[in-house]
């Protein structure tokens, strides 16, 4: 799988603020799909639609990622123009320091935004050009926007193969005990 599109819970979809430990646990999880898809797959490309949430944590990840993996690149494809307009000013900060060093960027309707078909039109866009996608999404817990994303995923994987691989919370779970148990005092 060259080209992997990373997405899922949006940042209040799941925590208060961008302090929460949580956070961390949920790096370490798309960390380790990341590096298995690189080191088996040969992942070229990361690609984000630059959402909070799960998808700025993917390009952390990956700018952590390219010290030890400099071929992997990261793409963030925007629904819209100016998406972080209404956003709080230092995660419009965050975000345009993603940018900078994101290896492409682009969008996809090439205007500010008009509508929810601007959505719909970024999803499709991005399941026509990525060999699979990296859902953090749980099926048994809160169920939040990647469940669309997962419908059509599915929809298109019985269609032609699309990968779907998914981090859900017992994902999550499985980090957070592996962490415990290296800083476990034997």
């Amino acid at each position: 799988m060259k080209r992997l599109w990373v997405t899922g819970y949006k940042m209040h979809e799941l925590f208060f603020n961008s302090k929460d430990p949580g956070i961390g646990f949920v790096k370490k999880a798309i960390e380790k799909r990341l590096r298995y898809q690189i080191e088996n797959e040969a992942l070229e490309w990361v690609i984000i639609s630059g959402q909070q949430g799960t998808e700025l944590w993917a390009a952390e990840v990956v700018f952590q990622l390219q010290e030890e993996y400099p071929e992997l690149k990261l793409a963030v494809i925007t629904p819209f123009l100016d998406q972080e307009k209404n956003w709080k000013e230092e995660k419009q900060e965050e975000y345009l320091l993603i940018l900078e060093q994101a290896d492409f960027v682009s969008t996809v309707t090439k205007r500010p935004y008009e509508g929810p078909w601007q959505f719909r039109a970024r999803d499709q866009f991005l399941l026509d050009n990525t060999d699979g996608i990296l859902l953090f999404y749980d099926e048994d817990g809160k169920e939040g926007s990647p469940k669309y994303i997962k419908e059509k995923a599915m929809k298109r994987y019985e269609e032609d193969g699309y990968e779907v691989i998914t981090i859900s919370a017992y994902d999550i779970q499985d980090i957070v005990e592996e962490e415990q148990l290296k800083h476990w005092d034997w």
